[in-house]
């Protein structure tokens, strides 16, 4: 039996996928996601709000520590296949949480794409945290 009947922190695995192959994100600190979508309002006549909301992707952001030059790396050949003329690539992403229950859910990102926002801060005694954000196109239940 569970002591905790909802998720916490460290229910969750992450897996990101690239044409180059799987990027290892070493030291995960932190995970966040979050759907994007536009909005639509209708006032009638009658004085009925009317709304719906139409999706626009996913947005969110990994906290790493850096264990590796593997985010570096990865950021540093989609800059030079962009600059050598073959676009700019996306991946898939997939999250796995183990519910409360002992079940697994699976979720999977398509079209995703990366942004390296923090590469690190670099002083004497401390880790170097970094901050890798993306946008995926859809999420689906897989």
């Amino acid at each position: 039996m569970s002591y905790a009947a909802f998720s916490i922190g460290r229910d969750t695995q992450l897996v990101v996928m690239m044409p180059t192959g799987r990027i290892d994100l070493t030291y995960v600190t932190a995970f966040e996601s979050r759907q994007i979508t536009h909005s639509i309002r209708v006032n009638r006549m009658d004085g009925t709000q009317l709304g719906t909301e139409l999706p626009r992707g996913w947005e969110g952001a990994f906290e790493l520590e850096r264990g590796g030059s593997s985010v570096d790396d990865f950021i540093a050949a989609a800059e030079r296949q962009f600059y050598t003329g073959g676009g700019s690539a996306s991946g898939t992403m997939y999250q796995y949480i183990t519910e409360p229950d002992g079940s697994t859910s699976a979720y999977q990102y398509d079209r995703v794409s990366f942004r390296l926002s923090n590469a690190g801060h670099w002083r004497g005694d401390s880790s170097v945290k970094q901050k890798l954000e993306f946008f995926a196109t859809t999420r689906r239940r897989v």
